[in-house]
């Protein structure tokens, strides 16, 4: 069993004139890209194998990003089946150049699956639930696994 803060994650990156449109509107799949790493980072210093993305649910963009804004992508575990794990990303962005404070982008939670050397899925280590919002975050965690299970 691991903590939950032992999976956290946290990437910055500055937005550039390259990962944007005309408008100096950042492109969406820049952020998820970034989204994407900082999961997988959360969900294999969980599980300490690779781990890939299997699934993206709720991704939701609350406010355009825009050229020269820094990008702070914050992801954790929030829930672990037997080999898969559920990883909440929060994007937030900041204007370097003011002092208003950042705002939060977008989220969502990207599912992974630990694989071992032979790139077959391995079981992870479960989660130890410490306060109510991390049992309330597993809860809900749980029931997205088992919805998209119950799909297949």
């Amino acid at each position: 069993m691991k903590r939950i803060s032992e999976s956290r994650s946290v990437l910055s990156e500055i937005m550039l004139p390259c990962q944007a449109n005309p408008n100096g509107k950042v492109h969406g799949g820049e952020i998820v890209k970034i989204m994407d790493t900082c999961a997988g980072v959360a969900a294999m210093r969980h599980a300490k194998k690779n781990a890939v993305t299997v699934r993206i649910d709720q991704l939701e963009f609350y406010d355009p990003i825009m050229v020269g804004e820094l990008v702070i992508c914050e992801a954790q575990l929030v829930f672990a089946g037997k080999t898969s794990m559920e990883v909440e990303v929060i994007v937030k962005v900041e204007d370097l150049m003011t002092e208003a404070p950042a705002r939060v982008a977008l989220k969502a939670f990207f599912t992974f699956v630990a694989l071992d050397e032979e790139g077959k899925p391995t079981p992870v280590p479960g989660l130890l639930l410490k306060s109510d919002e991390e049992k309330a975050a597993f809860a809900e965690g749980e029931r997205r696994y088992l919805a998209h299970k119950k799909r297949k």
